[in-house]
């Protein structure tokens, strides 16, 4: 184990991606809105808003002076809107409760809206240098394969997954920090899900899973279906009221689109999504006050 410690860290520290969340003096605040942009999202996706975002609330309680309604449109097309309104409710709670401080531990991390496991893991050893077992898809994916001799792990997270995660990790604070960030690099960078680069890993004599014989997953992995889904027609409206500052009549979401020469309306027509799935998806953005209601029609909440 020690030489696999070694070996996954040192390939770390020669081949990370230069991420600016990860630089010498980032704040816990810079860490904690990357790592709720990241989830399930691309870093290449990530980049840009995360800069705008730091470049406009560089501290927790510039964002929580704003209105929810600027970090929805901050939030662009990144997806999952509800994670926007998550990380302003966190970032009011933050200013009100800890003065404008990220907490540093686990447990007070967890308290905020919208942190899991996960991310309170992740915040507290990448921001804090916290002793912390991270364990995301990339490391599960790592830890299938390289220990359990599995192509995939499981499709849903186990305990059996944390246990393994706790069992491997370096008894070194240090050491056991980098190690987390060092193999969920290798697990997105080499060690994929669909097209693994065995050739360029640095323990692909240590796997299992390669001693193997590289086995097929015991599953077919099911992608996220996106296109004709209430998600989707759920981002066309978020985006049209995006773009308005004054409230979209509610019937303008609703009615024959066929005729609409705004390009919101005309992404939305687009979908061809019929009426009741228009009308699920409006009343799920209500429902979850991403949207309100008003005696002149939709807008996003302030």
């Amino acid at each position: 184990m020690q030489q696999i410690h070694d070996t996954i860290n040192d390939w770390y520290l020669e081949n990370a991606r230069d991420l600016p969340w990860r630089r010498p003096g980032v704040s816990g605040w810079e860490v904690m809105v990357s790592e709720f942009m990241l989830q399930q999202t691309p870093v290449v996706r990530v980049l840009p808003v995360w800069e705008e975002w730091m470049r406009r609330w560089p501290r927790p309680q510039d964002l929580a002076a704003e209105p929810l309604s600027e970090a929805l449109k901050a939030w662009g097309r990144l997806g999952y809107p509800r994670r926007a309104q998550r990380l302003h409710a966190a970032a009011v709670e933050i200013t009100t409760e800890y003065n404008g401080e990220v907490p540093r531990t686990e447990a007070q991390l967890l308290a905020l809206p919208g942190i899991g496991d996960y991310t309170a893991a992740a915040i507290a050893c990448f921001a804090f240098a916290e002793r912390t077992v991270v364990v995301d898809t990339n490391i599960r994916r790592v830890h299938a394969r390289l220990f359990g001799g599995m192509a995939l792990p499981e499709p849903s997270p186990r305990a059996s997954e944390f246990a393994r995660a706790r069992e491997v990790q370096p008894e070194d604070d240090r050491t056991a920090n980098l190690w987390n960030v060092s193999v969920m690099e290798l697990g997105a960078l080499v060690c994929t899900a669909r097209s693994p680069k065995c050739g360029q890993c640095p323990v692909f004599e240590q796997c299992a899973w390669v001693a193997g014989g590289q086995p097929a997953p015991h599953y077919t992995p099911k992608g996220q279906a996106w296109k004709g889904t209430d998600r989707q027609v759920r981002g066309a409206i978020m985006a049209i009221l995006r773009e308005h500052e004054e409230a979209v009549p509610q019937q303008s979401f609703l009615a024959d689109l066929a005729q609409e020469s705004d390009a919101g309306y005309v992404a939305l027509a687009r979908l061809q999504s019929p009426l009741d799935q228009r009308e699920r998806a409006l009343a799920g953005l209500l429902k979850d006050g991403l949207a309100i209601a008003e005696d002149n029609g939709i807008r996003l909440p302030s």
